[in-house]
This record gives structure tokens, C-alpha cells and sequence, in this order.
């Protein structure tokens, strides 16, 4: 049987039934960052019948808990980085971007980057976090934090520099002034840093200036509340604070940070210490994510979401990772690591297949697998909620599972070798002062 179909001009065309297709219209996602929460979510749509676009503005994906090893010259950048497009290569749904987000219309279902707008079924907001300096944003010339390569390798500028201002001054008290470092914050990232610039001085370089002792450098942890690592449980952090104390770190703890500049900083129990190298590790601060949508955050800036991971009212708009505020369903907010964004992104993939298949998730159920910090050389901390580990069981521990995360084997496989040539002979290769500073 045949179906004559009258076109306007009065003419006909025959159609055999058989032969009729409707093509339904694939459905689009868009993800802001390639982080561990935005490739999780990518990595999850993988087979999926979709048109996926990923916008980043920058062309890698960082594995940032190596990041303060970049600082310390420990590792290259290209050792911790992999360039988004060469992970995704492979997944043929995907196109990537390099755009910088401006806004998002969440009534059209638009993403407006620097150069076009871009429309949306799905939408997955992982935008991550920057400093935070609590209202004293004068202070990121003085103090710069550790959330990007050019923080890496800006803060390893001038930790190698002050070592050589130190070598080429006469006065005494400025060479003290190049030879004290001082971070601000006792998180894990602090911590990190303060173990690693003690052992480049005290191990790494000893021996490489002729008028100054490298190891006479002092090094000091400035943290607001009363301990290090505040999210281990109070044995562990006791027990990073004696091994950064052995390694020769000052730690200063219960003393906020009341000004600091090119001289040094001013603690509020009315400390002063003259440094020509402060870093800042005491705080982050959400992307704009909650402003582009127009939803309430915390005092973080991050997005209120609920345990689908939806801001109100928007259930085709995921925000995870840093970007989000989500109570996990032990009653305690999910804390901005990496296992967390990445189990988020996991999460935004499955339900968005599922509701493409007019199926339900159940909420996010956040599972936390501990938390690692190392401190130095053979020292470390794990609290691996049954089993809590200290000292070299735990540094070895920290280092299996950071090779293990790192992405792509070539990574993997020159980091370990780096490691383990710093650990026997006592050198890092890194040791360079670029960019900017050059002379």
C-alpha cells in the first residue's frame, strides 16, 4: 500500500511506508571543567547516544594534590598535566572547548562563553574553586596560593629566588628576611608545603651556595585554629605537627594573619615576622558558578544543591565538586577533595542516562575513603577510618595512591622514576626559575 503525500504546488509524491524515518533530535549536555569532577561526568557519558561539549578554559586537566611538588621543584608541570583533548580523544561524542564562561541562561538553557553561545538539555557545572584571602584580596600580590601551573610555578620563582638574593646580599638582616618562608594555613596543602621547602633546603640545595647556608633557612606554618590538618582526627594532627616540628617547620597555631606585605606578616597575637616569601594556603573560594545561575551559596560561594546534586528548581542542572554545597547523608557537608568531585561527577552522568531513559537515581551518597597528607621525607599521615597510619607506612601508603590517580601512564611511570631518584640521591630536577623572573 502507498501513501500519496499532496505537496503545495499540488503535486504528489508517493512514500512507501517502510521506508520512513524519524530522526529524533540527540540530546545535548554541556560540562563547565575538565577537573576530576567534570572528566568523571564525561568519562560516564561515554557510550552514550548524546552531543556532549566540554568547556574549559584552560586546554589540561591538572592533577592538583602533585601541585605543591611542582611549587617545591620536585616535579615538571607536564608531569602532573595531560591535555584534556588527548584524554578524551577516544570518546567520539564529545567536542571540547577552550572558552572562558560569561553567564548561564537557565531559561533558555544557554551557556554564553567569550565567543558564542551554546544551548543545553543538560547541564553540569564543575567550575572548581580559587583563593580566598576572607576580604583581603590586596594580599594575592604578597602571598600567592596554589590552584593553577602558573601558581606553581610562580611560587617555585620565588622560593628559588629568594635563595639567591640571600647568596648575593651583604646585610644580615635582609639576608634573614630571603631566608624565612612562611605559609599561611595548616591544611593539607600548608602542611605539604611547608614539609617540602624545609627538605629543598635542608637536603636538596645544602650544598649548592658558597656565601649562605641553605640549611639555616626558617620555615614557618602560620594556622588560625588551634591545629594542623583539622579534618584528621586530633591524634594525627598532633602527629603532623611533631613530624613538621623534627623536620625543624616553626608552627604557629591559633594565630591569624593581621597584615601582610613585601616585608612579611603581622600575626594577631602581635608577632611580626619578616619574610620575603609568604604563601597562602588558608582558604578557597567557590567559582561564580552560583552567580552565572542566580541561586543562593554559602559563604564559600558555593552552590546550595540538593542530594541529586540540583540546585532548587533545576533538576537538568548539576553542580558538583568544589562548586557545590551538598550535606552527605551522614549530616556533614561533602568535603571539596578530589574522590568527592570525582564520585559527584560519576553521580551526574548516571542520572542524567537514567532520566534519558525516563528512569530515576536515587540521591548522591557520598563515600569516603579517608584522607592522606604527607609532611616530608618517610613522613606522613592516613585516616583511612578503621585503620589511621603515621610515619613511613603512611608516606608509602600516600605515594602508591597518588601514582595510582595520576593520569596516563607515561605520568605515572616518570613520576615514579623522579621520586625515586629524589629519594636516593637528594636532587630535584626542577630546580628552575622561568617566565617572568628571567633576567
Amino acid at each position: 500500500m502507498r501513501a500519496t503525500i499532496e505537496e503545495p504546488s499540488g503535486s504528489s509524491l508517493s512514500v512507501e511506508p517502510d521506508t520512513r524515518q524519524v530522526v529524533a533530535r540527540r540530546a545535548k549536555i554541556v560540562i563547565l571543567g575538565a577537573g576530576f569532577g567534570g572528566l568523571a561526568a564525561a568519562r560516564g557519558l561515554r557510550h552514550a547516544d548524546v552531543e556532549l561539549t566540554v568547556i574549559d578554559r584552560r586546554n589540561y586537566h591538572l592533577f592538583q594534590p602533585l601541585l605543591y611538588q611542582v611549587a617545591t621543584a620536585v616535579l615538571s608541570p607536564a608531569q602532573i598535566a595531560m591535555p584534556i583533548r588527548r584524554i578524551l580523544s577516544r570518546q567520539s561524542n564529545v567536542t571540547v572547548l577552550m572558552e572562558r564562561v560569561e553567564g548561564i541562561d537557565k531559561e533558555s538553557r544557554t551557556v554564553q562563553t567569550t565567543n558564542r553561545r551554546i544551548t543545553y538539555d543538560y547541564l553540569v557545572v564543575a567550575t572548581g574553586a580559587r583563593h580566598a584571602y576572607f576580604g583581603k584580596d590586596e594580599w594575592a600580590e604578597t602571598a600567592p596560593g596554589l590552584k593553577t601551573i602558573a601558581d606553581a610555578t610562580e611560587i617555585r620563582a620565588r622560593i628559588l629566588s629568594a635563595f639567591e638574593r640571600a647568596e648575593a646580599v651583604e646585610d644580615e638582616a635582609e639576608r634573614q628576611r630571603f631566608l624565612t618562608f612562611v605559609v599561611v594555613g595548616g591544611g593539607a596543602t600548608g602542611v605539604e608545603l611547608a614539609g617540602a621547602i624545609t627538605e629543598l633546603a635542608r637536603r636538596v640545595i645544602v650544598r649548592d651556595f658558597r656565601r649562605i647556608d641553605p640549611s639555616s633557612a626558617r620555615v614557618v606554618l602560620v594556622e588560625a585554629g588551634n591545629v594542623v590538618l583539622p579534618t584528621m582526627p586530633p591524634k594525627l594532627s598532633e602527629e603532623a605537627r611533631r613530624h613538621l616540628e623534627t623536620l625543624g617547620v616553626e608552627v604557629f597555631l591559633g594565630e591569624a594573619v593581621t597584615r601582610c606585605d613585601a616585608e612579611g606578616v603581622a600575626l594577631a597575637g602581635g608577632r611580626q615576622i619578616r619574610s620575603s616569601c609568604v604563601l597562602w594556603a588558608a582558604g578557597v573560594m567557590a567559582s561564580r558558578a552560583a552567580k552565572w545561575l542566580g541561586v543562593p551559596a554559602d559563604r564559600a560561594g558555593r552552590v546550595h544543591v540538593d542530594r541529586n546534586l540540583n540546585p532548587p528548581d533545576h533538576n537538568e542542572i548539576f553542580v558538583i565538586g568544589d562548586t557545590a554545597s551538598v550535606i552527605g547523608k551522614d549530616g556533614r557537608l561533602v568535603p571539596g577533595v578530589a574522590p568527592a568531585a570525582k564520585q559527584m561527577g560519576e553521580h551526574a552522568a548516571r542520572a542524567i542516562l537514567s532520566r534519558l531513559d525516563g528512569r530515576t537515581t536515587g540521591p548522591f551518597d557520598y563515600r569516603d575513603y579517608g584522607n592522606l597528607a604527607t609532611i616530608g621525607r618517610k613522613a606522613a599521615v592516613a585516616d583511612l577510618r578503621r585503620i589511621r597510619l603515621s610515619g613511613f607506612s603512611a608516606w608509602l601508603l600516600w605515594n602508591i595512591t597518588h601514582l595510582w590517580f595520576l593520569i596516563g601512564f607515561r605520568n605515572r611511570a616518570v613520576v615514579f622514576v623522579d621520586w625515586a631518584l629524589a629519594y636516593v640521591c637528594c636532587d630535584h630536577a626542577a630546580r628552575l626559575i622561568t617566565d617572568r623572573h628571567e633576567r
